[in-house]
């Protein structure tokens, strides 16, 4: 029986080349220049550190041009608060990956709402969708691009 995978990943590779980019294009931006600025990757954290509170945004906004254009969606990305620290301020960007239980439930309820001919079980942090045929499960796959999940999905694993 077809299936495929209900996932919410984010390349770590592009996703650091994405930061790269914007430390590079910020080094050499007249506006920066002489501030004092970082951008520092933790695993799914990224710290942006600079001297002012419109710096810091303008970073991130470098940064989440850099990320579109490298495919990164940034619906996966979680703001946190502005930070005073001294003379400097910073803020840390959570990138969210996997399905929480409650997306995945709230994924599993449309698709049976709409009463397609497919089963949809929750894995962990992912969901797998079976059916007998091909189609229905591409018109999974066009339901849920349509829909709003609240974070971005991709779909892999597609066995025939």
């Amino acid at each position: 029986m077809p299936s495929f995978d209900i996932v919410s990943e984010v390349d770590n590779h592009e996703l650091g080349n994405a930061v790269d980019q914007t430390k590079r294009e910020l080094g050499n931006r007249f506006d920066f220049k002489g501030v004092d600025f970082a951008i520092e990757q933790e695993g799914d954290n990224i710290k942006l550190v600079a001297d002012a509170e419109f710096q810091v945004n303008q970073i991130l906004d470098v940064l989440q041009n850099k990320m579109i254009k490298r495919g990164i969606d940034i619906g996966c990305l979680e703001k946190g608060d502005i930070t005073p620290s001294g003379k400097q301020t910073y803020m840390i960007v959570t990138v969210k990956q996997g399905l929480d239980s409650e997306t995945a439930k709230k994924i599993v309820k449309l698709i049976k709402a709409k009463k397609m001919k497919v089963q949809s079980a929750i894995q962990g942090d992912k969901v797998r969708v079976t059916g007998k045929k091909r189609d229905d499960l591409q018109a999974v796959m066009a339901l849920l691009r349509g829909a709003e999940v609240g974070v971005p999905l991709q779909f892999n694993n597609f066995r025939d």
